[in-house]
């Protein structure tokens, strides 16, 4: 009988995880039946679908309670069918909020059960850690700094690296990234990645088009372009710039976020997987971070977060590198004084990309590959108890 391996996936960076994961096992056992809750990508892998990952692509403490009776629903309508089903092996892909009391259910059942990128438990509300020891026999890290957290805390975990590092050449090709996209050779031109979610490219809109609109009056010479994650997201950045900047042309493109920034000269950046993707094209960036007003007086309240840095490049540095901005510090006008700075001081600049290149290189660890015999030998071990 074939292995069978359940998959849940948050949203499209999970999407992209699963892929490779997938394409990893079977090249190694080509009979692996994969099912669960996934992207588009997985299931042109060969996952079968049970529902989108794009239902699970929601964050924030208090911006999840609108979603909470339909994610709970969902959640106890995939236990029921993975319980029916019951997987060799089960793997939670990010959506640690939905994936992890999934596991712990699924964990009870006998079924043994991963973690595919950590929480950020080593950033804010690091008791979580508990109960990821309680729901998951493997946690698998992207990034070094997170396996030394959970060996501290005696959670069995593997840094398999970052299949991003694997995708992203170590050296790119700027000139060919322009050539491709037909953007002139010499032009200074600005990246923007304002997020892949609806809430929040919501909220991050505004501030990328007054940056935008600040920049352009400071260097009318500059061009503009935001690769788009998806219709929704590109409907709700066209009507921000419409409002705050109808005079500045911002191309707008469907995907090839690598391409756009490996073309651009400076990047202004949603946190999270974008700003470490941007680093690994090595562009300079300003990350910025913007949370409903409740989410983040809570967190600030309460001294959840316990990380220095929330920009990918700077936690993997362990030092600011690059700019970051969060809530109240995002202004416009500092935003772009810093865009302006790396685009003004080319030595800066050169320093910077051999960090980036030193930061590729340490992730570069054949993610996927890493990943997938992590799973083959968790469950091996489990078949044999």
């Amino acid at each position: 009988m074939p292995l069978r391996i359940g998959l849940v996936a948050g949203e499209a960076s999970g999407d992209t995880l699963g892929a490779g994961l997938i394409r990893a096992v079977r090249a190694q056992h080509p009979d692996v039946e994969f099912f669960g809750i996934a992207g588009p990508k997985m299931q042109a892998a060969g996952c079968a679908v049970w529902e989108p990952a794009e239902s699970l692509a929601v964050m924030g403490l208090f911006e999840i309670l609108r979603d909470l009776p339909r994610l709970i629903g969902l959640r106890s309508r995939t236990l029921k069918r993975f319980l029916s089903v019951h997987p060799d092996i089960f793997v939670g892909i990010d959506a640690p909020e939905f994936n992890l009391g999934l596991a712990r259910a699924l964990r009870a059942a006998s079924i043994p059960t991963v973690q595919y990128v950590s929480p950020q438990v080593w950033a804010w509300r690091q008791g979580r850690v508990r109960g990821i020891a309680r729901s998951v026999d493997l946690v698998l890290c992207l990034l070094p700094f997170e396996k030394r957290f959970y060996d501290a805390q005696r959670v069995p975990a593997e840094f398999v690296g970052h299949p991003l590092a694997d995708a992203i050449p170590i050296h790119v090709d700027r000139a060919g990234a322009r050539r491709s996209l037909g953007l002139d050779a010499d032009a200074p031109i600005v990246a923007l990645l304002p997020g892949s979610r609806r809430g929040e490219v919501s909220r991050l809109s505004t501030d990328f088009a007054l940056t935008v609109r600040w920049l352009s009056t400071q260097r009318p010479q500059l061009q503009f372009i935001a690769p788009m994650a998806s219709a929704v997201t590109r409907e709700i950045f066209t009507a921000a710039l419409s409002s705050a900047v109808p005079q500045v042309k911002v191309r707008l493109i469907d995907g090839q976020a690598q391409t756009a920034l490996i073309a651009a000269n400076v990047a202004l950046v949603a946190s999270g997987t974008a700003s470490l993707e941007t680093a690994l094209c090595k562009c300079p960036m300003v990350v910025v971070y913007r949370l409903g007003a409740l989410t983040a007086l809570v967190l600030r309240r309460l001294n959840l977060v316990k990380s220095r840095f929330f920009a990918q490049p700077n936690l993997l540095a362990d030092r600011r590198i690059v700019g970051e901005y969060f809530q109240e510090q995002i202004v416009p006008e500092s935003i772009g004084a810093e865009l302006l700075a790396w685009l003004d001081d080319a030595a800066r600049r050169g320093a910077l990309e051999e960090e980036f290149t030193a930061i590729h290189r340490q992730l570069r660890q054949g993610g996927s590959a890493a990943a997938a015999a992590a799973v083959l030998r968790l469950s091996a071990v489990a078949a044999r108890a």
